[in-house]
């Protein structure tokens, strides 16, 4: 099955980033994975005990960003980072958690994170995204290569959404990962039953 991955950014989100939230996570999504950068670790830590609360609510997982030591005063057994950091992070540290991902580029970093003790990695940017303007995304090509090379799950990120979610697909990735589309459709419900009705099920 194709999981669907909400990743969060609350300052592109069109009301209330927790209603927000909530609706996306009574949908039943795979996850929700707490992005939210520009927050201090006390403003991300309050945040992330309010999505996880949601999250349970729904039984819905809830993947915390980055901050491993937030995520283990929480007792949440879900993180993901960016590689460089998870390099750095000790063993002993990453041994409490069911669920490590990273975010790579390139099939060497995908390699390099599944030989740190991840369970699953993002691999973008695959297609045009306003995240990364002035950056060429890595296309289809470079996706079906990660998903032929590596046996974990692979989540594809960077321009998802309902025109191209199938090339996704059919490049052989476990499911993929959306950012703007989620925080700023005036209808969640209604976005997320056309996101799982583009896809080959």
């Amino acid at each position: 099955m194709f999981e669907i991955y909400c990743v969060t950014n609350s300052e592109l989100c069109a009301d209330d980033f927790l209603t927000r939230i909530d609706e996306i996570a009574a949908c039943k999504i795979n996850g929700i994975i707490l992005r939210e950068k520009t927050l201090t670790k006390s403003e991300y830590t309050l945040l992330a005990k309010e999505v996880l609360s949601i999250c349970k609510k729904h039984d819905v997982n809830c993947i915390l960003h980055t901050h491993t030591e937030i995520a283990l005063s929480l007792n949440c057994k879900n993180i993901h980072m960016p590689l460089n950091i998870l390099k750095s992070t000790p063993k002993n540290i990453l041994s409490h958690f069911n669920n490590i991902g990273a975010s790579c580029h390139s099939l060497a970093e995908t390699k390099e994170a599944k030989k740190l003790g991840c369970t699953y990695i993002s691999a973008g940017h695959i297609f045009p995204t306003q995240c990364k303007m002035g950056v060429k995304e890595r296309g289809t090509a470079f996706l079906e290569n990660i998903c032929s090379n590596i046996d974990i799950p692979v989540l594809a990120i960077g321009g998802i959404d309902l025109s191209n979610i199938h090339q996704a697909q059919q490049c052989g990735a476990s499911g993929c990962c959306i950012m703007s589309g989620f925080m700023t459709v005036p209808d969640t419900a209604a976005y997320i039953s056309l996101l799982k009705s583009s896809l080959y099920l």
